[in-house]
């Protein structure tokens, strides 16, 4: 009896250890956290204004038109223990997902880094055009090489962030106009090109004659991928810090706005938001939206506004307080809220997000 007890309490003990040795192992999740909010009227943590405009008159105005992010604990090369995310699990306002979501399996740390970095970049860019096209304010296009084929007739003489100039010597606009003389002549034609190239790729503008090859539709190609590069009429300049991400779109635009406004858009309310945007002013949905709307409920913020594409994560926030959530699925949409805001009238007539509506 007593050989039993001893074999019973050793493995009681052994089971207690792996117990307590698994809930330390770590899992493949993430765990999602209210993140920072900056106010895209206001300045960043060193000082310098979030969104500043040079060769025009730019005007700075009280309130807060606040983009706000998530924050990420866990990944391949720092996870989490079960027990973390069991606590998140319990939390109202953290999430539990898969790493995969974030990391796939088929990309590196440093690929998805540089991905969540460019799409950043992009989102600014959009926004300055979104902004300007709802303002009516005119800009230019340029040919951009967006991307060389290893292999092609371009590879090795054009770069990506090449500005097509001129093909065959006649100037182009766009990228429609580019890719067409380009694939205007037969292929193993010559074709002349001439690139503005950075600067700090050692040289201005530069002449190059390459040999056109078949396309897949039987046309002359070079093996480029074109995009159209905004030339806008004045530099707006983002100090965001080392935020990453598309989602900040939509408020990127509404600030810039607001500082080319010279009454301003708010009235001195404060407002967060969040979805990505597009050129022409659509507002697309984002992920996180409940823990957002707790980053900006922190920050003092009184209106939300979400893309129409996410609503449904609004529901999911039992943290988020008091907020008014206004949905929206257009520049022009937010620019309405925020006059109904600025004015307090027309508030109940806004769209707001209802339970059940897909998102």
């Amino acid at each position: 009896m007593l050989r039993r007890v001893k074999t019973l309490l050793a493995a009681l003990i052994v089971l207690c250890a792996l117990a307590v040795a698994a809930a330390y192992l770590p899992v493949p999740y993430l765990v999602a956290s209210p993140g920072l909010a900056l106010n895209t009227l206001g300045d960043n943590s060193e000082g310098d204004p979030v969104i500043h405009i040079e060769g025009t008159e730019e005007y700075r105005h009280d309130g807060g038109l606040s983009m706000v992010t998530v924050q990420y604990a866990g990944g391949p090369d720092a996870r989490l223990n079960i027990l973390s995310v069991i606590g998140a699990w319990l939390s109202p306002t953290q999430a539990v997902l898969p790493e995969a979501a974030l990391f796939p399996p088929d990309r590196s740390i440093e690929d998805v880094t540089e991905s969540q970095t460019l799409a950043m970049d992009d989102s600014q860019t959009t926004a300055t055009a979104a902004a300007f096209n709802e303002l009516g304010i005119d800009y230019g296009l340029r040919p951009l090489v967006a991307g060389v084929e290893k292999g092609a007739p371009a590879d090795g003489e054009l770069e990506q962030g090449d500005v097509i100039l001129e093909v065959d010597g006649e100037p182009v606009e766009d990228k429609t106009e580019a890719a067409e003389r380009v694939g205007d002549r037969d292929p193993g034609d010559r074709v002349e090109l001439t690139v503005d190239r950075a600067e700090e790729k050692g040289a201005d503008e530069t002449a190059l004659e390459l040999t056109t090859e078949e396309g897949d539709e039987g046309n002359a190609v070079i093996g480029i991928m074109i995009a159209d590069d905004p030339d806008f009429p004045f530099e707006v300049e983002f100090q965001v810090g080392d935020i990453g991400g598309p989602s900040a779109g939509m408020m990127f635009a509404l600030g810039i706005m607001d500082r080319l406004d010279p009454d301003g858009l708010t009235g001195g309310e404060q407002v967060a938001g969040t979805g990505t945007i597009d050129t022409e002013g659509k507002v697309g949905g984002v992920s996180g939206v409940a823990q957002k709307m707790v980053s900006a409920r922190d920050l003092g913020a009184e209106y939300f506004l979400v893309a129409e594409e996410s609503c449904a994560q609004t529901f999911e926030s039992a943290a988020a307080g008091d907020l008014e959530v206004f949905k929206v699925a257009e520049l022009s949409d937010a620019v309405r809220a925020l006059k109904a805001i600025k004015t307090g009238e027309g508030l109940s007539d806004l769209p707001r997000c209802e339970p059940g509506q897909a998102g």
